[in-house]
């Protein structure tokens, strides 16, 4: 049942990452600047994780943060990146297209970091069905673009 509540709660990350594409591709084009849109994103999201953080009473340990080695500070430069592009691709791919490619792309850098034991929970070797797993993503890639 707890396997079922994590599968849930990723489905649902699934389902708002195109509408946060949606509406940051809304939002960079009144502004006319992807790059403004994006941190108008980051900074309402920071609001909000912050409202959450205080709501919530959490606490963080600042030692273990300071010990980490300085390329995990990467995450947000990645997260940027990565809303900036989606605000400049959504309206010219549209959602389906868009996101088709970014779940390939996940996919294969995923099976990247298993099989190479990188940022991974547990290492898990490259495979025939993990391969042709990605493969059948760009497939439907491909489907989408033609059909």
């Amino acid at each position: 049942m707890a396997k079922l509540i994590w599968i849930l709660m990723a489905l649902a990350a699934g389902t708002a990452l195109p509408l946060q594409g949606g509406v940051n591709a809304k939002l960079g084009k009144a502004g006319a600047s992807p790059a403004h849109a994006a941190f108008i994103s980051f900074a309402v999201g920071t609001v909000a994780l912050l409202s959450y953080i205080l709501l919530t009473k959490q606490t963080v340990s600042w030692t273990g943060i300071r010990q980490l080695p300085p390329q995990y500070w990467i995450g947000g430069i990645l997260g940027a990146t990565y809303v900036t592009i989606v605000i400049l691709v959504f309206p010219k791919l549209g959602p389906g297209l868009a996101f088709s490619l970014i779940v390939a792309g996940q996919m294969a850098m995923a099976l990247l970091l298993e099989h190479y034991n990188i940022l991974v929970a547990q290492q898990q070797s490259v495979s025939l069905g993990r391969i042709m797993g990605v493969v059948l993503i760009v497939v439907g890639v491909v489907f989408l673009k033609r059909f």
